[in-house]
């Protein structure tokens, strides 16, 4: 379905920019609700699974810093996003030797054992969710939204 249609408009979109600007809003929106309904089955957000898959990733410890660089949404408190994780137990904070200043966050055995369980149910979401497209048009519709990325990112407009 069109979006002018799903949207009962009755007018046309002011330009195809706009239109495509609507269409990725409103898919995000659309995207954003299944994926914080199958977090919250586990107990997540979005942003918290994020940090927890960047933390095996990594495998290794890593900064606030380094996570807020990682993270697939722009998260301006990544302290209090590990302190929710800290008081689940999925997550430990560490001080570094060589820097008293610079915490680390390790993932725990607790916090890797919720990704681990959590990621069977995402794949299937991912799977329903883009299925309609063939890899061939994931492949185009990956380096589209490349291309869209890098064109936000010429234009100056901050974070």
């Amino acid at each position: 379905m069109k979006l002018h249609e799903e949207l009962l408009r009755p007018v046309p979109f002011r330009s195809i920019e706009q239109e495509a600007l609507l269409n990725l809003l409103r898919i995000g929106d659309q995207l954003d609700n299944r994926l914080s309904r199958l977090f919250r089955e586990h107990g997540l957000t979005l942003s918290r699974f994020n940090l927890l898959r960047n933390l095996i990733l990594a495998d290794r410890p890593l900064t606030c810093g380094e996570m807020g660089q990682r993270m697939l949404q722009v998260v301006p408190a990544i302290t209090s996003l590990v302190d929710h994780l800290e008081q689940q137990g999925l997550v430990e904070r560490t001080r570094s030797a060589e820097d008293r200043r610079v915490i680390h966050v390790r993932i725990t055995e607790a916090g890797r054992r919720l990704a681990a369980e959590t990621m069977k149910p995402l794949e299937a979401l991912e799977q329903r969710l883009m299925g309609e497209l063939d890899r061939d048009e994931l492949l185009r519709l990956v380096e589209l939204l490349d291309k869209t990325r890098a064109s936000i990112a010429a234009s100056g407009e901050t974070k």
